[in-house]
């Protein structure tokens, strides 16, 4: 911003230039000026209150680059790593997929082996028996009578 004249300030540790004579000054003491506002003298040599401005100070400086700690560099190496090996992994499976399918199919055959040679065996000891005692399975008659509510039950045991 260019001016066409100079202004002085008054600072507040400094001290005043000469007064004018004739010219009214501000009342206020400089101690109670607000931030920014100062005494101005202006070049027809009256001095007034303005806000002043100084030069700007550069910005925020950029801290600088702090270094990568070590616990970062070591996810970064081993991301490559384990998305390495779970592609390998699926690759793998996708080659063992037929086999894996036949091995289901077989272990499944031989639940179904197994419990149908369980059923067969029981049926041929059953026949077996049949066949030994000349008669059907064996029978049991049971007749229970009890007096009252919780009356002692008595009972007996007929085999046939």
């Amino acid at each position: 911003m260019d001016t066409p004249h100079t202004i002085t300030t008054l600072t507040r540790n400094g001290q005043p230039p000469a007064p004018v004579t004739g010219v009214a000054h501000p009342s206020m003491p400089v101690h109670e000026l607000p931030p920014g506002v100062e005494v101005v003298t202006l070049p027809g040599g009256h001095r007034t209150l303005a806000y002043t401005h100084h030069a700007s100070s550069p910005g925020p400086v950029a801290p600088a680059a702090q270094p990568i700690p070590a616990w970062a560099k070591t996810t970064a190496l081993l991301a490559p790593t384990v998305g390495g090996g779970v592609g390998a992994a699926g690759i793998g499976l996708s080659y063992a997929a037929p086999g894996l399918i036949a091995m289901s199919h077989a272990l499944w055959s031989a639940a179904a082996l197994i419990a149908t040679s369980t059923l067969a065996v029981a049926a041929l000891l059953w026949a077996a028996r049949q066949r030994a005692t000349g008669q059907g399975p064996a029978q049991v008659t049971q007749n229970i009578t009890a007096t009252g509510m919780f009356g002692r039950a008595n009972g007996t045991i007929h085999n046939r």
